[in-house]
């Protein structure tokens, strides 16, 4: 049990796309079961926040009749409260092929658009307003989709004064985080800031894009990309850029020389999620496939890369057998910089949505892992 849920003065959940639910019923089923169950693991009596995930249908859903008030009622009665949503995932995000359609629709499309306003709709309904309230985005598109940016930063546009109208009407800070990930339309940290610099000049008033339109930062994420956290981080800060919110999160890291190494890394070849596999050679550079099967199939084990991480979500605190190893040291990196930086971010995530698809061995009850995770965090922010 952890002392308390705020972490360095930040708010912290965990992300309830670990379990399957696409409908509003299927939601409040969740909720009631694990999410409750997970409070009583980790919160000690402490308010619980949720970092809700909502498909458009849930959202539609929520958003009929009195079924927000009542949401609202059901979270002050269970000490509960929702600070953040993850906007990322439009469709089905369990037990069906996911792969590039969590991507889909993206944000050339009105649909993207009009959804994320209902989760900031939502949020207006039941988040305490001395929170924040933050939704979590993909990063524009996909690399393979060849879609114009032009578009992107229009719909952007719209949200971010949309969201300052919201905000001026209800007293909440409202704010949208953009997610780089391994091969979307920006993924690292020169291409984030390089899309935020065409942002910005899109606009107006410039301002209200800093107010409202941020990064998420996925640190499973940015270490698949090599990065120094640190480095990142303040790369962004000192380009006016707002961290929205943070996923600790980790990756799989492996030798892709190593024969014992490619072959316990098949073990993680599902067809569900896609699993890029960025691979660093001694210069430094780079090489990336979209997708696990296409590094087993096509990787040269003689090209001379030096390490490979997948986009594989593993728990924090269970470190996967040897000859694989996790990225978890650039969460704790992440971990330290908030600890230096209190103010830079108030809305901290735990973000493992793979449980369904992880290796036997690696297998928890859901609700022990989670809680496993969180000690984590807590053993490593210091607090």
């Amino acid at each position: 049990m952890v002392a308390a849920l705020k972490l360095l003065d930040s708010h912290l959940s965990y992300c309830t796309n670990i379990h399957p639910a696409e409908t509003w019923a299927e939601t409040e089923r969740m909720l009631q079961t694990h999410v409750l169950a997970v409070r009583d693991l980790v919160a000690g009596g402490e308010p619980f926040g949720i970092g809700l995930r909502l498909s458009a249908v849930a959202a539609a859903e929520l958003l009929v009749g009195d079924r927000p008030r009542a949401f609202k009622s059901w979270l002050d009665e269970t000490n509960t409260y929702v600070f953040t949503i993850n906007g990322f995932p439009y469709g089905s995000f369990h037990g069906t092929r996911v792969k590039e359609r969590v991507f889909q629709p993206d944000w050339t499309a009105k649909s993207r658009l009009d959804y994320t306003k209902d989760l900031f709709r939502i949020l207006a309904l039941v988040a305490r307003p001395e929170t924040g309230a933050s939704v979590s985005t993909l990063p524009g598109s996909h690399k393979t989709f060849g879609a114009d940016e032009s578009m992107i930063r229009r719909n952007l546009l719209e949200l971010a004064r949309w969201m300052e109208g919201l905000s001026d009407e209800t007293g909440h800070d409202f704010h949208l985080g953009l997610e780089p990930e391994p091969l979307g339309h920006f993924e690292n940290t020169a291409e984030t800031l390089a899309f935020f610099a065409r942002l910005h000049a899109d606009a107006a008033d410039s301002e209200i894009i800093r107010r409202r339109i941020g990064v998420n930062y996925d640190a499973c994420h940015l270490a698949l990309q090599y990065e120094d956290a640190a480095d990142s981080l303040n790369s962004l800060v000192r380009a006016g850029i707002r961290i929205s919110k943070i996923h600790l999160s980790s990756a799989l890291a492996f030798d892709p020389r190593d024969p014992a190494a490619i072959a316990a890394i098949r073990a993680f070849d599902e067809p569900v999620y896609f699993h890029q596999v960025l691979l660093r050679g001694a210069a430094g550079g780079i090489t990336r496939f979209i997708d696990l099967p296409d590094f087993l199939t096509n990787h040269d084990p003689q090209a001379g890369h030096l390490e490979a991480r997948v986009h594989f979500h593993i728990p924090l605190d269970a470190e996967p057998a040897a000859p694989l190893r996790s990225t978890r040291g650039h969460a704790r990196d992440v971990l330290a910089w908030c600890r230096a930086h209190p103010a830079a971010c108030r809305h901290l995530e735990i973000e493992t949505y793979t449980w369904g698809v992880l290796p036997a061995e690696l297998q928890r009850p859901v609700e022990q892992q989670i809680a496993g995770e969180y000690r984590w965090v807590f053993a490593n922010a210091g607090a």
